[in-house]
């Protein structure tokens, strides 16, 4: 079998055009020119002219099929060799667009099913969506491994905490400096919420332009119509079963790019709320083993479906909008490439192959992604600038609690994780009850990563008494520097909604978070609050 590789292309409204190659078979275009300003050395390379991105360079993290990435990788053979300044798979910083490098705080997934051949939809016993139109079972595969990024102790996503961006940052820069904006380790899952558009039909063959445009759509339907709320969001858009999103079959699995792209078919898209970060993901599996179908298991129906989800979300955190965050600036055969793309289609079993990979929600199939701090591919590392102790429990986990469960957190009293207390996702923590009861609390000590500066979580109190006998409070003890802090006073309201409340942390201090509900028993008058999306950035 081939090793088909994902290219990353860059942005067109760059003015420079620096490069579209090939690495074992993967092409990429446009590099910011404040980067490529800092790659003096830097061999130019040739367009591929077999890439599923040539012509196209709005195919961000675009996966060739086998047959496509041999043509390709034929081509690259007889193209003379570059000359790198650095390792020819080192990634580079690109200065940001927009000023947007990376997801540098907590990344909230909304999956978007584009389309009513998806069918009748339902619900199955673990609360997620599941559609007659989906003969695969693609779904609710999908949405158990978006709850199960960052549980279970899975390393697979900590390679992400080793990329930044932020002032600090400087364009060309091949590592962090320790004062710059990481990308956390996402604990508790990153699915923020699923929604099926079946106002119409999918498009037999949706452009760019028509993608972007319900990526926005789906903006609005969640409610993020602010830059600041989209700023951390990501919606894959999932064409349904027997269509060809941009043209896909025959040529490649999945892309990724942001709505302001010029050179998307049909044009960039226009938002009031800021950029959107989107992905084109095809029902791939029409495609059977050119996109993936029995690569790491046998049958293997869902294998490339897992692997090209986790690929572009891997590159969207990394290059949240193409190409202002970490890609290939080397004018090797690699240039271009994103993370993902310079180990895309590695034998299991090879070293940086692909392989199953456990979460705290089931095991599913991922590709290695590139890893300049070891210089190889990773499909598993350690936890580093971004992340703290993380998977090893040092680092705040459950946060999202889309585990369906409180656990990582102490509770005592009247607790639960209900789908109704979900601020986004599909859980979130109930303390109290809608009967009387008396003081509930959740609480959780964890280690402050390096990088982080702030803790932060939201909560909506239901609260018809006084706040002389029911209330909601929020306390951040410090233990290392032996302090603490009242984040939320005493609150008592009704029918206020869902309010964010932010502390101060420093890295490297080891706190315990305690979230409170207040009820002084007493009948008809129960007081209860929802808290969710406890993070550390």
């Amino acid at each position: 079998m081939g090793r088909p590789h994902i290219r990353g292309a860059a942005r067109a409204t760059l003015t420079g055009l620096a490069s579209l190659s090939l690495v074992t078979g993967v092409a990429l275009a446009f590099v910011p020119q404040a980067a490529a300003a800092t790659q003096a050395t830097a061999h130019t390379a040739s367009p591929n002219p077999y890439s599923p991105a040539y012509h196209h360079p709005y195919r961000h993290g675009v996966i060739p099929t086998i047959r496509q990435n041999a043509r390709m990788k034929s081509w690259a053979a007889d193209q003379p060799a570059a000359t790198t300044a650095t390792g020819p798979e080192t990634l580079s910083y690109g200065g940001g667009v927009d000023g947007i490098g990376v997801q540098s705080g907590h990344s909230k997934v909304y999956l978007v099913f584009y389309g009513s051949q998806w069918g009748t939809q339902s619900t199955n016993g673990n609360g997620d969506a599941t559609f007659s139109g989906d003969p695969d079972g693609a779904a609710p595969v999908t949405q158990e491994m978006f709850k199960g990024i960052g549980t279970g102790n899975e390393l697979w996503s900590a390679d992400l905490t080793q990329w930044c961006d932020g002032p600090n940052v400087s364009a060309g820069a091949t590592s962090c400096p320790s004062n710059a904006n990481f990308i956390p380790y996402q604990s508790g899952g990153v699915l923020a919420g699923v929604w099926y558009d079946n106002s119409a039909a999918s498009p037999s063959a949706a452009t760019g332009h028509q993608l972007g445009a319900e990526a926005v759509k789906a903006a609005g339907h969640f409610g993020n119509t602010t830059a600041a709320s989209n700023r951390d969001a990501y919606y894959v858009v999932l064409s349904p079963h027997n269509t060809n999103p941009d043209s896909y079959q025959g040529q490649y699995c999945a892309w990724h790019d942001y709505n302001g792209d010029s050179t998307l078919t049909g044009g960039p898209v226009s938002s009031s709320y800021g950029d959107i970060a989107f992905s084109n993901q095809p029902y791939n599996m029409d495609s059977g083993s050119g996109c993936g179908v029995g690569f790491v298991n046998s049958p293997g129906t869902l294998d490339g479906w897992t692997m090209t989800l986790g690929h572009e979300w891997h590159e969207m955190m990394s290059d949240q909008n193409p190409a202002g965050g970490w890609t290939n600036q080397t004018g090797s055969s690699y240039n271009g490439q994103e993370n993902s793309d310079e180990c895309a289609w590695i034998s299991p079993g090879s070293a940086g192959g692909a392989a199953n990979v456990t979460m705290g929600t089931g095991t599913f199939a991922e590709q290695a992604s590139w890893s300049n701090d070891t210089n190889n591919c990773a499909i598993s590392h350690p936890i580093v600038g971004g992340g703290g102790g993380g998977g090893t429990g040092g680092t705040l986990t459950n946060g999202t609690f889309e585990t369906g469960s409180l656990s990582s957190w102490t509770t005592s009293g009247t607790t639960a994780a209900t789908t109704s207390a979900a601020h986004s996702g599909t859980y979130g923590a109930m303390l109290g009850s809608t009967n009387p009861t008396n003081t509930s609390s959740v609480s959780q000590s964890f280690t402050a990563p390096s990088g982080s500066s702030k803790v932060s979580f939201w909560y909506d109190v239901t609260c018809p008494d006084t706040v002389s006998y029911d209330w909601a409070t929020a306390t951040l003890q410090d233990t290392t520097a032996g302090t603490s802090t009242t984040l939320l006073g005493k609150t008592c309201t009704q029918g206020a909604g869902w309010k964010q409340v932010s502390g101060t942390v420093t890295a490297g201090h080891t706190y315990t978070l305690t979230l409170t509900n207040k009820d002084d028993n007493y009948a008809g008058d129960a007081t209860y609050t929802y808290y969710d999306d406890v993070t550390v950035s």
